[in-house]
C-alpha cells in the first residue's frame, strides 16, 4: 500500500485510488458505493413509453368493465345482487383467488424475512418454497378462471372471456406497484472502509 500524500507539518493523508485512475494495484479497493444492491427494484426510467401505455389501456379497460358493467348497473352492483349469476361458482372462485393471494402473501414473506445477501451458491428455502408452491398457484388461478366464467356467462356470454382477462390483466399491472413498494426490503448494509 502506498505511504500516502504528504499534507502541510508531519503527517500524511491516505489516497483513495480506483483501478482506472493511475493505481498501482496495490491499493485497489472494493468499488462498494457502485455496486448494484440485491433486491433493488427496476428504476422507472427502465420502461419505454409502450409498456406505460399498455399498463394505461389495461387500467381504463377495466375501469370501464366496472363502472359499465352490463350497460344498466355498474359489475359490483351485478355481483352483488343479480340473480343471473350463477353464484356458488361465483364464491368457489373467489376462494381459490383467496388462497391464491394468501401463497403469494406466505412466499413473499418468506423471501425477505429468511433469505441472506450472502448466500450465493445453492437455493435459498425461499426459492424452493415459490417453486414447490407455483402449481398450486397455477392450478388454481385456472380453477378460479373457469369458475368465474361459468359463473358469468348468462349475463356476457361469449365476452366473459375477454372480460375476465383484462380484468386479469389489470390486476397484474396494479398489484405489484400497490404491494411491492411496501414489503420492498431496506437494505441496510453498512460499508467498511
Amino acid at each position: 500500500m502506498s505511504g500516502g500524500t504528504p499534507v502541510g507539518g508531519a503527517g500524511y493523508m491516505r489516497q483513495r485510488h480506483s483501478q482506472g485512475y493511475g493505481s498501482s494495484g496495490d491499493d485497489l479497493e472494493d468499488d462498494a458505493c457502485s455496486r448494484a444492491r440485491p433486491f433493488s427494484p427496476p428504476s422507472p426510467e427502465g420502461k419505454t413509453w409502450t409498456e406505460i401505455l399498455e399498463n394505461i389501456l389495461w387500467i381504463a379497460s377495466a375501469a370501464f368493465i366496472i363502472y359499465f358493467g352490463d350497460q344498466n348497473s355498474n359489475l359490483i352492483y351485478l355481483l352483488l345482487h343479480d340473480n343471473r349469476i350463477r353464484r356458488l361458482s361465483l364464491y368457489l372462485g373467489m376462494i381459490a383467488i383467496g388462497v391464491n393471494a394468501l401463497i403469494f402473501i406466505c412466499t413473499s414473506i418468506l423471501a425477505w424475512s429468511v433469505s441472506r445477501f450472502d448466500e450465493k451458491w445453492g437455493l435459498k428455502k425461499w426459492e424452493v418454497t415459490s417453486i414447490t408452491a407455483l402449481p398450486f398457484v397455477i392450478t388454481f388461478g385456472i380453477i378460479s378462471f373457469f369458475l368465474f366464467s361459468f359463473a358469468l356467462w348468462p349475463i356476457w356470454s361469449f365476452l366473459t372471456l375477454p372480460l375476465l382477462f383484462t380484468l386479469f390483466m389489470a390486476c397484474m399491472v396494479v398489484i405489484p406497484n400497490l404491494i411491492i413498494g411496501r414489503l420492498r426490503p431496506q437494505n441496510d448494509e453498512f460499508r467498511v472502509d
